[in-house]
Protein backbone atom coordinates (compact mmCIF):
# COMPACT_ATOMS: atom_id res chain seq x y z
CA UNK A 1 0.00 0.00 0.00
CA UNK A 2 2.83 2.15 0.40
CA UNK A 3 3.36 2.94 -2.80
CA UNK A 4 -0.31 4.44 -3.23
CA UNK A 5 0.95 7.49 -0.99
CA UNK A 6 3.24 10.43 -1.66
CA UNK A 7 2.53 11.42 2.03
CA UNK A 8 4.80 9.80 4.43
CA UNK A 9 6.71 7.79 1.23
CA UNK A 10 8.19 10.29 -0.47
CA UNK A 11 10.79 13.30 1.08
CA UNK A 12 9.55 16.70 1.02
CA UNK A 13 7.00 19.30 2.22
CA UNK A 14 3.76 19.05 3.01
CA UNK A 15 1.59 22.30 3.70
CA UNK A 16 -1.51 22.26 4.95
CA UNK A 17 -4.63 24.21 6.78
CA UNK A 18 -8.09 23.35 8.53
CA UNK A 19 -9.33 24.30 11.72
CA UNK A 20 -9.84 22.93 15.75
CA UNK A 21 -12.31 22.37 17.94
CA UNK A 22 -11.60 22.40 21.71
CA UNK A 23 -14.22 21.31 23.85
CA UNK A 24 -13.40 24.28 26.68
CA UNK A 25 -14.03 26.81 23.74
CA UNK A 26 -17.59 27.48 21.21
CA UNK A 27 -15.60 28.45 18.37
CA UNK A 28 -13.15 27.12 16.03
CA UNK A 29 -9.33 27.81 15.65
CA UNK A 30 -7.99 28.37 12.46
CA UNK A 31 -4.41 26.27 12.05
CA UNK A 32 -1.46 25.96 9.27
CA UNK A 33 0.70 22.98 9.44
CA UNK A 34 3.91 22.38 7.77
CA UNK A 35 5.24 18.63 7.63
CA UNK A 36 8.71 17.73 6.79
CA UNK A 37 9.39 14.29 5.62
CA UNK A 38 13.07 13.33 5.90
CA UNK A 39 13.91 10.44 3.06
CA UNK A 40 14.19 6.74 4.02
CA UNK A 41 17.19 4.43 2.95
CA UNK A 42 16.69 0.86 3.19
CA UNK A 43 14.59 0.09 6.10
CA UNK A 44 15.37 2.90 8.54
CA UNK A 45 12.18 4.58 9.93
CA UNK A 46 10.53 7.73 8.20
CA UNK A 47 11.25 10.64 10.21
CA UNK A 48 8.69 13.30 10.02
CA UNK A 49 8.26 16.36 12.06
CA UNK A 50 4.92 18.67 12.14
CA UNK A 51 4.46 22.32 12.88
CA UNK A 52 1.38 23.34 14.05
CA UNK A 53 0.33 27.42 14.46
CA UNK A 54 -3.08 28.47 15.60
CA UNK A 55 -3.96 31.74 13.95
CA UNK A 56 -3.68 34.48 16.53
CA UNK A 57 -1.01 32.70 19.17
CA UNK A 58 2.71 32.80 18.45
CA UNK A 59 3.36 29.40 19.97
CA UNK A 60 4.34 26.77 17.20
CA UNK A 61 3.84 23.05 18.34
CA UNK A 62 6.09 20.48 17.32
CA UNK A 63 5.46 17.02 16.78
CA UNK A 64 8.15 14.63 15.78
CA UNK A 65 7.25 10.79 14.38
CA UNK A 66 9.20 8.06 13.83
CA UNK A 67 7.40 5.56 11.26
CA UNK A 68 8.55 2.00 11.18
CA UNK A 69 7.94 -1.67 11.16
CA UNK A 70 5.75 -1.64 8.25
CA UNK A 71 3.80 -4.06 6.81
CA UNK A 72 1.70 -4.47 3.55
CA UNK A 73 -1.08 -2.79 5.81
CA UNK A 74 0.66 -1.64 9.28
CA UNK A 75 3.25 0.19 10.77
CA UNK A 76 4.26 1.31 14.05
CA UNK A 77 4.90 5.06 14.99
CA UNK A 78 6.52 6.72 17.89
CA UNK A 79 5.33 10.80 18.40
CA UNK A 80 7.06 12.83 20.52
CA UNK A 81 6.24 16.38 21.62
CA UNK A 82 6.31 18.72 24.67
CA UNK A 83 2.55 18.49 25.71
CA UNK A 84 2.69 14.53 25.92
CA UNK A 85 6.17 13.22 26.03
CA UNK A 86 6.85 10.30 23.87
CA UNK A 87 4.09 7.73 22.96
CA UNK A 88 3.82 5.11 20.91
CA UNK A 89 0.89 4.04 18.47
CA UNK A 90 -0.51 1.84 16.00
CA UNK A 91 -0.57 2.96 11.76
CA UNK A 92 -2.63 1.67 9.28
CA UNK A 93 -1.94 1.85 5.37
CA UNK A 94 -4.91 1.40 2.91
CA UNK A 95 -4.85 1.84 -0.56
CA UNK A 96 -6.69 5.54 -0.37
CA UNK A 97 -5.80 6.18 3.57
CA UNK A 98 -2.95 6.53 5.99
CA UNK A 99 -3.84 6.45 9.81
CA UNK A 100 -2.24 5.97 13.29
CA UNK A 101 -3.69 5.95 16.90
CA UNK A 102 -2.36 5.88 20.58
CA UNK A 103 -3.80 4.79 23.82
CA UNK A 104 -1.63 5.25 26.78
CA UNK A 105 -3.32 5.14 29.67
CA UNK A 106 -0.63 5.58 32.19
CA UNK A 107 -0.66 9.40 31.08
CA UNK A 108 -4.49 8.91 30.09
CA UNK A 109 -4.08 9.88 26.53
CA UNK A 110 -6.32 8.48 23.36
CA UNK A 111 -6.71 9.87 20.24
CA UNK A 112 -6.81 9.01 16.14
CA UNK A 113 -5.46 11.08 12.78
CA UNK A 114 -6.27 9.59 9.64
CA UNK A 115 -5.37 10.97 6.21
CA UNK A 116 -7.56 10.26 3.29
CA UNK A 117 -5.90 10.56 -0.58
CA UNK A 118 -7.78 13.14 -3.32
CA UNK A 119 -7.66 12.60 -6.60
CA UNK A 120 -5.23 15.15 -6.89
CA UNK A 121 -2.59 14.03 -4.41
CA UNK A 122 -3.52 16.32 -1.26
CA UNK A 123 -5.29 14.69 2.14
CA UNK A 124 -8.46 15.28 4.06
CA UNK A 125 -7.34 14.97 7.59
CA UNK A 126 -9.34 14.07 10.63
CA UNK A 127 -8.25 13.97 14.40
CA UNK A 128 -9.61 13.63 17.53
CA UNK A 129 -7.61 13.69 20.73
CA UNK A 130 -8.48 13.22 24.39
CA UNK A 131 -6.82 13.73 27.62
CA UNK A 132 -7.68 11.86 31.24
CA UNK A 133 -8.92 16.00 32.45
CA UNK A 134 -11.61 15.68 29.58
CA UNK A 135 -9.97 17.77 27.20
CA UNK A 136 -11.05 17.09 23.91
CA UNK A 137 -9.57 18.21 20.32
CA UNK A 138 -11.13 17.63 17.00
CA UNK A 139 -9.11 18.47 13.81
CA UNK A 140 -10.57 18.63 10.49
CA UNK A 141 -8.25 20.12 7.46
CA UNK A 142 -6.30 19.17 4.25
CA UNK A 143 -2.77 18.84 3.09
CA UNK A 144 -0.87 19.21 0.04
CA UNK A 145 2.55 18.73 -1.10
CA UNK A 146 4.41 21.86 -1.24
CA UNK A 147 6.01 22.10 -5.03
CA UNK A 148 9.95 22.96 -4.83
CA UNK A 149 11.20 25.51 -8.15
CA UNK A 150 12.56 22.17 -9.97
CA UNK A 151 9.35 20.41 -9.36
CA UNK A 152 7.42 23.63 -10.65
Amino acid sequence: MKNHHLFIFSEGIWLGEGKIQLNMLEEELVFFTRWTVRSREGENPIECTQEIQVKGLSDVMTNHFLLSEFSLSSFSVVMENHAVGKVSGKGILCEDKIGWEFRVKEIGFEGFEFYEKKTDDSYIVHGEFATSDELRTTIRGKIWRQVSAKEG
